[in-house]
């Protein structure tokens, strides 16, 4: 919904069952990876699931968006946008093989450096964090089954239709027989298709 996007064509995952060991064939923690591909309304990416039923910290759902300028992480209750930009200039030293060339080449490496980048152009902007919360005593959940049930009632237009579960359904189960079949799943998010 955020993204605009139909859904991944490229499904795998990993999984085990490490801690409900009562009979039971389902993994309680899995990891899975869902390729996207480039569309009109939004470039390729990658979108990494982690789930762990066997967590002793209890439900800490959230999802998190990388990309070049920073991060936003959607908690239960709060947006969090927190950026991480990148100099103009790209980086050099503490991380490269430059430490590894004779003093007098380093030397050389740095002066040419910096007479390309001024000081402001090896800096990164810095841009302050932004948090949105929910109001006080918001319920995201009531929210949900009240417009679920007007829409019921009279008619009120709903996003989340079928087409939409369908469409957000069908990839994580796509996660499970990625598992259970130990192989890559291919999926035709547009005709809602294996491929």
């Amino acid at each position: 919904m955020i993204t605009g996007s139909k859904g991944p064509t490229k499904i795998q995952s990993a999984a085990q069952l490490s801690f409900w060991k009562d009979g039971q064939d389902v993994p309680d923690v899995m990891t899975a990876i869902m390729e996207y591909p480039e569309t009109e309304e939004h470039p390729k990416f990658l979108l990494t699931l982690r789930v762990n039923f066997a967590s002793g910290a209890g439900e800490k759902t959230l999802i998190r968006f990388i990309g070049d300028a920073g991060v936003i992480t959607l908690g239960s209750r709060e947006v969090n946008v927190q950026f991480d930009l990148l100099p103009e200039a790209p980086g050099i030293g503490d991380w490269d093989a430059i430490t590894t060339y004779p003093a007098a080449m380093q030397q050389a490496i740095m002066n040419e450096y910096n007479r390309k980048y001024s000081k402001d152009e090896q800096k990164a902007p810095e841009k302050k964090t932004v948090l949105f919360s929910a109001p006080a005593g918001e319920d995201k959940h009531f929210n949900h089954f009240t417009h679920f049930f007007n829409s019921v009632r009279n008619g009120t237009p709903v996003f989340e239709d079928a087409t939409f579960g369908f469409r957000a359904a069908a990839p994580c189960l796509f996660c499970n027989e990625s598992y259970y079949n130990n192989k890559i799943m291919y999926w035709d998010p547009i005709q809602m298709m294996r491929k």
